[in-house]
């Protein structure tokens, strides 16, 4: 089993969201991380990231949201991009698992059409919400045909205990990580937003942007439990990370 870490997007934020002592003004550039799993029984895609076009046009696709989240990446920080670096397309791909629906991390889910997504069924019901759009949650990025497996706790994809989906809730309602465990370089905790920075993990902070904060926090404990038992954690966003980290064809395995 391998596992690619691919680029999907890089946006423009404001400091002070993750990190509230910061100046208002001063900004912070954050990747956007997906991740490719290739297990014996299918191509798993943690997050599919930005859609392709907010690159030239956020605003056409998220409106006012861009103007919050201003996407810099460029042309090959997509996820679409980044599997063809692979030699491989979304036909590829045969399970897409959403940490959750907001446009950074689902924005690419219209391409993958031959695969089974799955999403925890409270962030579906935040979605689908009367004031949804306002906390992020844009049709376009979400609202497709391929069939979804709501989930309602944990879930080991294909039974073996080396691919399992964990509910993170509090930045969302209905926020999911992935524990992915290889034979030669060990455990990683895909953490999404659940974790967004380093930062917010080691001092406790928890973002502006979390949905519930004694939720977030739970979900944090939960996962300092898990890095303490010898798992690497992903952060959703974290720039001094993603430097370090394998990206693309160099694969953990």
């Amino acid at each position: 089993m391998k596992m690619h870490l691919l680029s999907g997007g890089r946006l423009r934020m404001r400091k002070s969201v993750y990190i509230p002592e910061a100046e208002r003004s001063e900004t912070v550039d954050l990747p956007v991380s997906c991740a490719l799993i290739r297990h014996s029984q299918g191509n798993v895609l943690f997050d599919t990231g930005c859609h392709p076009s907010v690159v030239d046009d956020a605003a056409a696709r998220w409106g006012t949201m861009a103007k919050a989240m201003t996407p810099i990446g460029g042309a090959g920080d997509n996820v679409v991009a980044q599997l063809a670096s692979l030699g491989m397309s979304p036909a590829d791909v045969d399970v897409v698992v959403n940490s959750h629906l907001h446009s950074d991390h689902c924005g690419c889910n219209e391409y993958f059409k031959r695969a089974t997504f799955f999403c925890h069924y409270k962030e579906l019901e935040a979605a689908q919400g009367a004031d949804a759009v306002q906390k992020g949650y844009v049709p376009a990025d979400w609202q497709h045909p391929m069939p979804t497996e709501a989930l309602t706790g944990e879930r080991d994809v294909f039974g073996d205990g080396k691919l399992t989906l964990l509910p993170l809730p509090g930045h969302t309602p209905g926020s999911l990580g992935m524990l992915v465990s290889l034979d030669r370089d060990g455990s990683f905790l895909l953490a999404a937003d659940a974790v967004a920075l380093e930062v917010n993990f080691t001092r406790e902070i928890m973002p502006r942007n979390t949905w519930n904060p004694d939720l977030a926090l739970s979900s944090l404990r939960e996962i300092q439990r898990i890095a303490n038992s010898g798992a690497t954690v992903i952060f959703g966003h974290d720039p001094e990370q993603w430097q370090q980290v394998r990206k693309g064809e160099h694969a953990y395995e």
